[in-house]
């Protein structure tokens, strides 16, 4: 009883994006703020995972298809951005994934189209503006010394993550992960603890 009970448990932690040694976070960009009719198309858009790795944290920013990775200013001219605390720019280095062009570690304060405040971004640099040069690779970056927890912190409008994107409906814009409500969590937080007492039950 008592492993199940601790399996339920550390289950809530990964839920509710807590990391540790090994452990993967993977969060849906669900929440649409494309310009135009029907928006960026139907959520979710793609993913975000979190891996702890030793020291580090790698990221993986996935589109689903027909969703591309696209450089607008809607999105600051960033692809994808996020906040971590503690870190420096050149704490991130970044996986050439798309052919033919360069992504980069960015620093600034990227508060573009009401998604709130951002410190970090991944640019591609050598990208044309508009959908040109969109891009479907995944986006794959390192963050030295640091854990999940320093790159899950909700910003000043409950966001952890926005890419831009043009979706399936040929409208452009930000996507992000929001952080479930207070309430959200609450049932979540409910539901283990019933089943923790429903596996002691047995």
């Amino acid at each position: 009883m008592r492993i199940r009970l601790s399996v339920v448990l550390s289950a809530a932690v990964l839920l509710l994006g807590a990391g540790s040694a090994g452990a993967s976070s993977i969060y849906d960009l669900t929440s649409d703020h494309c310009t135009g009719t029907g928006g960026c198309g139907t959520p979710p858009f793609g993913t975000v995972t979190l891996t702890q790795n030793g020291a580090n944290v790698d990221v993986t920013v996935h589109l689903f298809a027909p969703n591309m990775f696209v450089k607008t200013q809607a999105v600051d001219l960033q692809a994808f951005k996020f906040n971590a605390t503690g870190v420096v720019v050149g704490d991130i280095t970044v996986d050439q994934t798309v052919a033919g062009q360069t992504l980069a570690a960015q620093a600034g304060a990227f508060n573009g189209n009401g998604t709130g405040s951002f410190g970090f971004g991944i640019q591609c640099t050598t990208c044309s503006q508009g959908a040109s040069d969109a891009f479907s690779n995944d986006i794959v970056f390192h963050v030295s010394t640091a854990t999940i927890a320093d790159l899950t912190a909700p910003n000043d409008k409950n966001n952890l993550f926005v890419a831009d994107i043009i979706g399936s409906t040929g409208n452009t814009g930000p996507v992000d992960v929001s952080v479930p409500e207070p309430a959200t969590a609450a049932l979540l937080g409910l539901g283990l603890v019933g089943l923790a007492a429903a596996g002691r039950r047995r």
